[in-house]
């Protein structure tokens, strides 16, 4: 499939508490925005593909209705923390196929209704009944990896802290992030405990609304002066976990990155930044080893070396990342493309990359179901 996909249009709300807003003005407002964007008008969309975790059944339909996009036909697409992710995978794959020449993409969730705390857990199988009766967690999951990458790598809690003091960093820079203080170190390792060795300011806020959405078409805009191109689409599902695997081994992610960069025809030093699934700071670590950013044992010294930082080699997370930014789980993966696109397009104010050509996505979602993750998407941008 040869097919050329363009993001024609990309935006978002502001991630953070919108007590305010309904979830209908949440998904509306940033499928407005990246419809004006595109300068796409409603009656050229031929098929919609609505993101979303606990929303509730035929959500997309009830949220666009409104909007008097009706008509054309919607998926409703949930894969955990990498919906809005997958649900660009569908419509790239659909465009492809030269089932439509324009679609829209939007992801929206408004978690602060969940009244904050850890995600609450889906409970419908004897695995996950036996996970959640032994208080397994996500926080408790990571922290489990922390602990062992802190030990396997003899590193100390000051380099997780690294993590989440470069992207509130980044975040202080992005007016669409929820978090947008400075920490430092100190700051990090003394706010309060979740679970060994991870503090909270180490975990993404839970308690985050918001929507992004993106047009994708198949007709190359004359209009845009460096029109993006989605050049790797992949998704990929976990492996059944049978025994002692090793949980400091991004598996999927790596399995998926490397369809992308056979895909995209890149090598990831090409990769000039990076978006990824930051929800807690051992993870940003595990997946630069994962992209191929840093070789195996060395996350940390890319960290340290100041690489992925904004003015480094590959800044990651330049938005914030979830950490800094929030994650509504639904609009987290669309979102991730929204910076990207900017970035590529000079638009990323306060936080520009110079000359950036090429990006990369990446989510994964469902860590404990039994599989080592239950998805995993990873996409690359570029012009």
């Amino acid at each position: 499939m040869s097919t050329e996909v363009y993001v024609s249009g990309a935006a978002m709300t502001p991630f953070g508490r919108h007590n305010d807003r309904s979830m209908q003005e949440l998904a509306q407002a940033a499928v407005l925005a990246a419809l004006e964007d595109a300068a796409v008008e409603k009656g050229r969309i031929q098929a919609i593909y609505a993101a979303n975790v606990y929303g509730g059944m035929v959500l997309g339909q009830v949220l666009m209705r409104d909007l008097g996009i009706t008509g054309p036909a919607l998926y409703n697409v949930e894969n955990a923390c990498a919906s809005g992710a997958t649900a660009v995978h569908l419509a790239c794959q659909a465009l492809r196929l030269g089932l439509y020449e324009t679609v829209l993409v939007f992801g929206v969730e408004q978690l602060t209704q969940l009244g904050g705390g850890t995600i609450p857990l889906q409970r419908n199988d004897y695995k996950t009944e036996l996970y959640a009766g032994q208080g397994m967690t996500l926080p408790t999951v990571y922290a489990m990896r922390g602990s062992r990458y802190l030990y396997e790598r003899d590193e100390t809690p000051d380099v997780l802290a690294e993590v989440a003091v470069k992207n509130r960093a980044h975040g202080v820079r992005n007016p669409f992030a929820q978090q947008r203080t400075a920490v430092t170190v100190e700051e990090v390792l003394q706010s309060r405990p979740v679970a060994e060795p991870l503090t909270l300011l180490q975990c993404c806020p839970s308690a985050v609304d918001g929507a992004a959405a993106v047009i994708l078409t198949t007709r190359r805009s004359s209009q845009q002066p460096a029109p993006v191109r989605v050049l790797a689409s992949a998704v990929q599902s976990g492996h059944q976990e049978l025994g002692c695997d090793d949980i400091l081994d991004a598996e999927i992610t790596s399995r998926t990155a490397q369809l992308a960069y056979e895909q995209a025809g890149v090598d990831p030093k090409d990769i000039g930044m990076v978006e990824l699934h930051d929800a807690f700071t051992i993870a940003e670590l595990l997946y630069y080893e994962a992209l191929q950013l840093a070789r195996p044992g060395e996350g940390a010294a890319l960290l340290r070396s100041g690489a992925t930082a904004l003015g480094g080699r590959v800044p990651v997370n330049p938005s914030g990342g979830l950490l800094a930014k929030g994650h509504p789980l639904g609009a987290t993966g669309v979102a991730q493309m929204v910076e990207v696109v900017w970035q590529i397009q000079n638009r990323a104010e306060g936080r520009q990359i110079e000359n950036l050509r090429l990006g990369l996505t990446q989510c994964t979602g469902g860590g404990i179901a039994g599989v080592d993750h239950a998805a995993s998407a990873v996409h690359i941008l570029g012009v």
